[in-house]
C-alpha cells in the first residue's frame, strides 16, 4: 500500500504511481497531477484548496491512499466548521476535539460526543406525515387522488395520515451522518465502536436513498433543541465532497473538504453575527443586486450589510486565496469595484486568509472607492479570530456612517425588501 501527504497549496510532491491512478487524479481535479517528464513511471502532485484523504484501487496494483493536510491546524479548522454551521455550538462549548490532530479523526469524534449528547435522554419522537397507498383505510382518503390513479377501483386506497414515532427527519439525518463516517477510513476504534451503538438506537428511522443529495428537512424548535448541536455536524457531514466514483477500472472513496467553502462561511456568519448589533440585517449571498440599470448582469455578494430602510450600507467578500488569473492579476480588487458601483457604496472589503495577501486599502481613481483587504490570522485562537472578525464589522460600520445614501437607493434595495406596487 502506497500512502502519498500532501500540504494544502504546498509544494509539489513526485510520487512513483501507476498511470491509470495518475490519470484518475488528472480527472478527478482531487489535485493538480501530471507526469514527470524527468522520471518515467513518477507524477507531480499538488494539493489545492481541499483537504481530508482519499483512496484509490487499480486492479493489479497495490492501493493508493491520499492524505491531503490543511495548513491551519485541524482544531482550528473544525471551529470554522462548527462555528458556519451553528455559532451556538461554540458558544456553548458543545465539542471539543483538542486532543485530535487529523481531520477525519477529528470530525467523526467532534460528531460522536454530541450525538451522545442529543440521545442521551432517549431517541426523539414527533410526527411524520405520510401520503401512500394502502390496502386498508388509514386517516384521511384522498378522494381526489383515488378517482385519478385508481378509477373506481376500491382498493388500495389513497390515504394521508400523521404517524408518530422516531421515524422523522431529525433521525433519519443523523442516522445517514453516522453510516456515512462508519464507511469511512481513519475513523478511530473507539469512535467507530461508539458510532456502532448509536446507530442500533436509530435503526426505526428510514436510510436515505443512496447518492441523495436531497438531506432531510427539519425546522429548529424548542422540541429538537438537544438535538440541534449534532444535526448541524450531521449536515457538515453529508454535505461534505464525498468521492465516491468509478474512473474506468480505477475506484476512488474517501471524503474531502473545500476550504475556500469553509473559510467563506465561516468569516460570512461571524460578520453578521458581528454586525447584528448595530441594527439593519445582513443577507448572505445578497440577490436583487445587478450592476447594470437593465438588471440583466446579476451579482452575488458574499454579505450585503442593509440599513432599517433597505438600503445597503457596506458589502464584504470572503476570499481564502487571491485570485490572480491570467490576464486579470487583482480580479477581486476588479470585483469589488463593482459591488461598491452597483451598491452606491463608497468602501468595500475583501478578507483574505492571512499567508496568502496582506492587508492594505486601495483608492480607485476618478470614482472615490476605497477597496479594504483584510489579512484573518487562522492560526489564533477562537476568541481571537471572532475579536479580529469584529474589528472588521466596526470597520465596515466606520464605513457606512461616512456613506451618503445614493439618489436612486429604493433600486438598489433586495426584492423583499421593495414596496408593494399597485
Amino acid at each position: 500500500m502506497t500512502t502519498v501527504e500532501l500540504t494544502e497549496y504546498g509544494p509539489p510532491v513526485t510520487v512513483p504511481l501507476p498511470d491509470e491512478v495518475g490519470r484518475s487524479l488528472a480527472a478527478s481535479r482531487i489535485v493538480e497531477a501530471a507526469p514527470d517528464p524527468y522520471r518515467p513511471g513518477c507524477w507531480r502532485l499538488r494539493a489545492g484548496g481541499k483537504v481530508g484523504a482519499v483512496a484509490l484501487r487499480a486492479p493489479g496494483h497495490s492501493p493508493v491512499t491520499l492524505r491531503i493536510v490543511p495548513k491551519v491546524p485541524v482544531a482550528r479548522l473544525f471551529f470554522l466548521i462548527g462555528y458556519a454551521s451553528d455559532p451556538r455550538i461554540h458558544r456553548d462549548g458543545e465539542v471539543s476535539v483538542a486532543e485530535q490532530d487529523k481531520l477525519l479523526p477529528t470530525l467523526a469524534q467532534g460528531f460522536e460526543r454530541s450525538l451522545e449528547r442529543a440521545l442521551r435522554q432517549g431517541v426523539l419522537q414527533g410526527y411524520r406525515h405520510t401520503e401512500e397507498a394502502a390496502p386498508v383505510v388509514r386517516g384521511r382518503i384522498r378522494e381526489a387522488d383515488q378517482v385519478r390513479r385508481h378509477h373506481g377501483r376500491a382498493f388500495p386506497v389513497e390515504v394521508a395520515y400523521d404517524d408518530y414515532g422516531t421515524d422523522i427527519a431529525e433521525n433519519r439525518l443523523l442516522r445517514a451522518a453516522t453510516e456515512r463516517l462508519l464507511t469511512l477510513p481513519r475513523v478511530p476504534d473507539n469512535v467507530r465502536r461508539r458510532l456502532r451503538h448509536h446507530r442500533g438506537r436509530l435503526l426505526d428511522a428510514q436510510p436515505l436513498i443512496p447518492g441523495s443529495r436531497d438531506l432531510p428537512q427539519w425546522r429548529a424548535s424548542r422540541l429538537n433543541l438537544r438535538y440541534q448541536p449534532a444535526l448541524r455536524l450531521a449536515e457538515t457531514v453529508l454535505r461534505g465532497l464525498s468521492v465516491e466514483h468509478m474512473s474506468g477500472q480505477i475506484t476512488i472513496d474517501g471524503y474531502l473538504f473545500d476550504t475556500h467553502k469553509i473559510f467563506e462561511d465561516f468569516v460570512c456568519t461571524a460578520l453578521r453575527e458581528a454586525l447584528a448589533q448595530y441594527g439593519g440585517r445582513s443577507a448572505l449571498q445578497a440577490q436583487g443586486v445587478y450592476l447594470d440599470e437593465a438588471e440583466a448582469v446579476r451579482m452575488r455578494p458574499d454579505l450585503v450589510w442593509y440599513g432599517n430602510h433597505g438600503i445597503p450600507r457596506a458589502v464584504a467578500d470572503a476570499k481564502y486565496k487571491a485570485e490572480k488569473p491570467e490576464g486579470f492579476p487583482d480580479a477581486d480588487l476588479y470585483q469589488m469595484l463593482a459591488y461598491c458601483t452597483a451598491l452606491g457604496l463608497s468602501d468595500g472589503h475583501l478578507i483574505y486568509a492571512r499567508g496568502y495577501e496582506p492587508s492594505a486599502t486601495h483608492r480607485v481613481r476618478h470614482a472615490g472607492i476605497r477597496i479594504h483587504q483584510h489579512a484573518l490570522a487562522l492560526e489564533q485562537s477562537p476568541d481571537e479570530l471572532l475579536v479580529a472578525i469584529t474589528s472588521i464589522a466596526c470597520a465596515m460600520v466606520e464605513g457606512a456612517v461616512a456613506t451618503r445614501p445614493p439618489e436612486d437607493s429604493v433600486r438598489h434595495r433586495p426584492r423583499e425588501a421593495e414596496a408593494p406596487r399597485w
